[in-house]
């Protein structure tokens, strides 16, 4: 430790010496100074010196006095080595000149060497200095590692507790025991389930031996604002670097775990508070996101401690941690009889956090080429405690566009993020993490809240370039059944049919009399409840006919009106079904509140006296209140950070307000002629209607009544300048970032030649740029000079892209490019910041084809 530590005035600073303190203050000096001058440390009377003799000190107390070693051997070999070491330098330098060799002979092996002992040096020193700093005391870690301070340091809130690091110590052999506990009945059967789904199979701890060094507090912040009054929050810098010793078995083989390391973010919820001693009802322990954890493989199996199979059970491991003690998980502790175990492990979600991945830019290009640097084949990992959601691979693109969309449940909003990760996708072994980093970025979950939409393009870290859409809404939950209706008309008008409406809790706490699955022996039940393709599973318990689970489960719920919760008891000896339920989530939207508490159900399928306690929870989505004005400056922002030339002002982006109606009139010049039967009159349902009529109608009508209409179908004018009229609708999605773009018919194509009767298509694109990605185009019609196409197409874009775009479409004949001529018939151009393109009936009308436009 001394070796890497800083000088005595540092050391001073950060942790003055105690006057109060039994033994005096040592200052630790430089290494560079201990070979030059002695260092005088207190010692007894009867302490010797280095050569055996005593030394009195001036002031009659006895001193030892630390030299250096007194024979002159040493100092000989010293100035050999140095003189040899120079001689080798120059001799190498010289022979590589006389010899006309290239200098790469002489820098190669060098820059190898020096990389190779650099990288062994920086491991030993990493893992070294995590095991000495678990077992020292506070000044010691700050003069070991100044990069590595504790939390207290860095942060004012997070105060100091050596404290508590002394209870640890005292208390750590018999939580030793709890630990290993937890390990062999929690965390073993989960890494054995994991291993088998990659044909690896028998894996079982053998020896369990955490060693002596405890876990070491680095400060502890406590909550006082935000906190309900019937509870105690704090977080806890946890580092747990262990002398462990830990054997398993892998089919067959003999392995072992040593220098086992977590570090991360350990929150204590203390509740409910009592009036009894000891005041607290329980606790819940848990990390709020995924720790960072490192661990050596020792053994026969050591061949798995290189790049490929440990990343593979370094995954599963932390995996398994997570599903014991990561959001949502939280591993409770009951020490009151006074408190149920249904306050205590019930899950108890805040609300409801919609993610919306929409794009990448600017990536960096990680794929080797024949031709050099290719591009890179990206994906988004979002992680939000221990809920990972993974978005699909975009091949060979640094502008990836990936129109991602998932949910998470959210149990806490203080001090919690959401974090993005982007990877560049390599072919491997299953299992194996070969994948490069394209780069990171996180929010702050209590931001989302108190804004209620954040659209924002991120600065990705731990990259040289990069930037991600997102897009994040909240919403908080509420009791009342009402509010369903109106929930649903909004995921309808999503059109993403994974979105929910509605969340379910449930507490499985136990089962009575189940039947026997073997005549010999009571059933090893396990439990296995499920709401349309979502599965939660209970922990087995060992021959008992009356299991006691006391777990909860979270479940998003599409539609409570037709959907149900599921629930099947299994025997994991025989696999058999040995008990089965059905609950409608209808029915439990007419109980009160929407609750039902310790209720017993009759389970079917089993004996005549088989009963399941459990305990629901529904709860409705309601979008959180929207920061309006912060809202605005964000798309302001990621304007800015867009191709555009000029930035519009927040009034010009902030989204239009919905109007009660509207009549929308045809996009014609003031010379073109309008028809009775050419008029256009489009209704649009605004928060306030559908409110009000949501009661009256089904979901299917209200939605319906907002889709896209096109009126009249038909026209009997050949446009302005005689060259036809389209017919198109446009509509554009603010939750969605979506532009959907219908070309519904085409009348009125000239026939200039009646011999050659044009084959019609049409393209699209976005300007500026006219860029391959934003090219678009529908089928071709033969012979014909009124098409319907009906065809739509969608762009993944944001709103204040959105008002700096226009729509390029242009209508081609087949036949054009085989006549010689023009393959052009006419085009449009239309501006896309039309506020009633943002309405949720769009635009939707006539427009008269333009001549063709000549492009520089």
């Amino acid at each position: 430790m001394s070796d890497s530590s800083p000088s005595v005035p540092l050391a001073e600073f950060i942790n003055p010496p105690d006057p109060t303190a039994d033994e005096p203050f040592v200052p630790l000096v430089e290494p560079k100074k201990m070979s030059e001058s002695p260092v005088v440390a207190p010692a007894s009377p009867a302490t010797p010196t280095g050569n055996g003799t005593p030394t009195q000190a001036a002031n009659g107390n006895s001193t030892v006095v630390a030299t250096k070693p007194a024979g002159d051997d040493n100092s000989i070999f010293s100035v050999f080595y140095t003189l040899g070491k120079k001689v080798a330098i120059v001799g190498s330098i010289y022979l590589v000149g006389y010899m006309g060799w290239s200098v790469a002979w002489l820098i190669a092996p060098v820059i190898l060497s020096v990389a190779r002992d650099q990288l062994a040096k920086t491991s030993e020193k990493k893992r070294d200095i995590a095991k000495a700093s678990a077992t020292a005391s506070e000044k010691d870690v700050i003069l070991a590692r100044i990069d590595e301070l504790p939390a207290w340091v860095y942060f004012p809130d997070v105060e100091r507790c050596e404290w508590l690091n002394k209870i640890l110590k005292q208390v750590w052999p018999n939580a030793n025991h709890f630990a290993r506990t937890l390990v062999k009945e929690t965390i073993e059967p989960n890494v054995a389930l994991a291993l088998a789904n990659y044909k690896m199979n028998g894996f079982r701890f053998d020896r369990i031996i955490l060693g002596t060094i405890p876990p070491r507090i680095g400060g502890v912040k406590i909550y006082d604002k935000n906190v309900d009054r019937n509870e105690i929050i704090m977080d806890l810098d946890l580092f747990y670097a262990s002398d462990c010793d830990i054997n398993f078995y892998l089919g067959g083989m003999k392995g072992g775990i040593k220098d086992f390391q977590i570090h991360g973010w350990v929150r204590v919820v203390m509740k409910p508070l009592i009036r009894s001693m000891p005041l607290v009802g329980g606790l819940q322990i848990f990390f709020l996101n995924n720790p960072n954890i490192d661990f050596n493989l020792v053994g026969v199996i050591d061949f798995m401690d290189m790049p490929g199979l440990s990343d593979l059970l370094r995954r599963i491991i932390v995996e398994q941690i997570g599903n014991v003690m990561v959001l949502p998980n939280k591993l409770p502790i009951s020490l009151s009889e006074e408190v149920s175990a249904v306050a205590l492990k019930m899950p108890e979600p805040e609300g409801i956090l919609r993610i919306h991945v929409v794009e990448a830019k600017d990536l960096m290009k990680k794929d080797i080429s024949v031709l050099g640097k290719g591009k890179s084949d990206p994906y988004a990992i979002i992680n939000v405690g221990a809920q990972e959601f993974k978005t699909q691979i975009i091949d060979n693109n640094v502008n990836p566009k990936w129109d991602y969309w998932c949910e998470a449940c959210i149990f806490t909003t203080i001090g919690h993020y959401i974090g993005f990760s982007l990877w560049d996708y390599d072919q491997t072994m299953p299992g194996v993490q070969s994948d490069d980093v394209l780069g990171r970025a996180s929010i702050d979950i209590a931001s989302v809240i108190k804004k209620g939409v954040v659209d924002s393009w991120l600065t990705l870290e731990d990259a040289k370039h990069g930037l991600l859409h997102v897009r994040l809404q909240w919403y908080k939950l509420t009791a009342n059944p009402n509010d369903l209706q109106q929930m649903l008309l909004e995921t309808q008008l999503l059109r993403v049919t994974t979105m929910s409406s509605a969340v379910l809790s449930v507490f499985i706490d136990s089962a009575r009399h189940l039947k026997q699955a073997r005549s010999s022996s009571k059933p090893d039940p396990y439990l296995v409840c499920s709401v349309n393709k979502q599965k939660q599973q209970t922990a087995m318990i060992m021959r008992d006919d009356s299991p006691v689970w006391e777990q909860g489960f979270t479940f998003l719920v599409n539609n409570p009106d037709n959907e149900s919760l599921i629930i099947k008891i299994y025997d994991q000896k025989t696999g058999n079904d040995i008990g089965q339920y059905t609950y409608s989530l209808s029915t439990l939207l007419k109980q009160f509140n929407m609750e039902v508490i310790q209720q017993p159900f009759q389970l079917q399928k089993s004996g005549p006296e088989s009963k399941l306690f459990m305990s629901l929870s529904l709860r409705i989505l309601q979008p959180g209140e929207i920061d309006k004005e912060s809202d605005a400056l964000e798309q302001v922002a990621a304007l800015t950070r867009s191709s555009s030339v000029k930035t519009p002002d927040v009034a010009a982006v902030a989204p239009p307000a919905f109007k009660e109606s509207q009549v929308t009139s045809k996009r014609l010049s003031a010379e073109s002629p309008i028809s009775e039967e050419d008029s256009v009159v489009v209704t649009k349902v605004s928060p306030a209607m559908s409110q009000s009529t949501s009661s009256e109608k089904p979901i299917s009508e209200l939605a319906a009544s907002v889709l896209t209409h096109r009126f009249p179908d038909s026209t009997s004018s050949p446009g302005e300048h005689g060259l036809g009229r389209m017919q198109l609708s446009i509509r554009y999605s603010a939750q969605r970032q979506k532009l959907d773009v219908t070309i519904h018919k085409i009348q009125k194509i000239p026939l200039r030649d009646p011999t050659n009767i044009p084959d019609p298509y049409v393209k699209l694109y976005l300007l500026p740029g006219r860029s391959k990605e934003s090219k678009r185009k529908t089928g071709v019609i033969k012979d014909n000079c009124n098409p319907v196409y009906d065809a739509s197409f969608e762009y993944l874009i944001s709103i204040a892209e959105l008002r700096q775009t226009e729509l390029e479409v242009t209508v081609c004949t087949q036949k054009g490019f085989l006549s010689g001529g023009s393959p052009i018939i006419g085009m449009l151009k239309l501006p896309l910041d039309d506020p009633e393109i943002t309405t949720p009936a769009g635009l939707n009308s006539w427009f008269d084809l333009q001549p063709e436009i000549r492009h520089d």
